[in-house]
C-alpha cells in the first residue's frame, strides 16, 4: 500500500470498467480470448487487496449488454469465464470474507450459468468482508427500464405513492439497491467512456482514467486511482466551508 493513502478516507463503493483485455493480447500475438481469461483472474488480486484497504464494495464491468454484438467465438468464451474462475478459486472464496453478488440480466444467460450464479450467491451469502458485484449482461439502461416494470404494478397496487416517489425509493428497485452509490469509476486502457455502466449509481462519482490496460492494473494502480480521489474536493452541488 501506498504510504500517501489515508485509510480514513477510503471510497465506500468503487466501480472499474475492466477494458483492454484484447488489446492486451493483441500485443503479445496472442487471441483475444488469452487477454479475457487474463483479465478475469486479475479481479481476485484487485478485489482481495481494496479488500485490505477497507473498501466496502467493488462492482465490475464484466460484460454489457451490447457485448452480445461481439464475434460469436468470443461470447461463448466469456460464457464459460464465470465457471472458469470459480472453479479455480472455488475454495479459495468458500473460505474468504468477500461476498458476491451479480447485477444484471438473467433470462438470456444458460441454465447452467444461473445455477453456478445461485451457487456462488449462496456460498457468499453471509461472508462480511468486501461485496464483490459483478456485472454481467449488464447494461444500465436495461436496468433502469426494469426497474421501472417492476415500479408500476407497486404504484398502481398503492404499495408506492406517486407523488411520495423519490430517488432513494426508485433506487431500491435497481439491481444495486443494497450497494450504495459509486465514489470513484475507474476506466483502464486510456478509454474515456461510460459505456453504459452504473449510469444511476455514478451520479456523484469521481472518474479516474488510466492508459494502463486491465490485464496489467495492480494494487499500486489502484493505489495511483484511490490517491487521485483523495487529492479532489467532494461537493457534491453544493459548497465546502472553506470555498464560500
Amino acid at each position: 500500500m501506498n504510504e500517501k493513502i489515508d485509510l480514513t478516507r477510503i471510497p465506500n463503493h468503487i466501480a472499474i470498467i475492466l477494458d483492454g483485455n484484447g488489446r492486451w493480447a493483441k500485443s503479445r500475438n496472442m487471441p483475444r480470448i488469452y487477454g479475457h481469461r487474463k483479465g478475469a483472474f486479475n479481479i481476485s488480486d484487485i478485489c482481495e487487496y481494496a479488500d485490505s484497504l477497507g473498501v466496502k464494495v467493488l462492482s465490475i464491468y464484466c460484460f454489457s449488454t451490447e457485448n452480445w454484438k461481439r464475434p460469436a467465438d468470443e461470447v461463448k468464451y466469456l460464457m464459460s469465464l464465470p465457471s472458469r474462475f470459480f472453479n479455480h478459486y472455488k475454495e479459495k472464496i468458500r473460505k474468504s470474507n468477500i461476498k458476491i453478488v451479480f447485477s444484471g440480466r438473467r433470462d438470456r444467460l444458460s441454465n447452467k450459468l444461473n445455477m453456478l450464479i445461485d451457487e456462488i450467491i449462496d456460498i457468499t451469502k453471509d461472508h462480511k468482508g468486501i461485496i464483490l458485484n459483478v456485472c454481467f449482461d449488464y447494461g444500465s439502461r436495461d436496468e433502469i427500464i426494469r426497474a421501472i416494470k417492476k415500479l408500476v404494478p407497486d404504484i398502481n397496487s398503492g404499495k408506492v405513492n406517486l407523488p411520495d416517489l423519490d430517488s432513494k425509493t426508485f433506487a431500491n428497485y435497481l439491481d444495486t439497491k443494497d450497494l450504495g452509490d459509486v465514489d470513484l469509476l475507474i476506466r483502464t486502457s486510456g478509454e474515456e467512456r461510460i459505456s453504459n455502466f452504473l449510469l444511476w449509481q455514478i451520479a456523484y462519482a469521481e472518474f479516474y482514467f488510466t492508459k494502463v490496460l486491465w490485464p496489467d492494473f495492480s494494487p499500486a494502480e489502484l493505489d495511483k486511482a484511490i490517491l487521485s480521489y483523495q487529492s479532489r474536493n467532494r461537493r457534491f452541488g453544493g459548497l465546502k466551508e472553506d470555498n464560500k
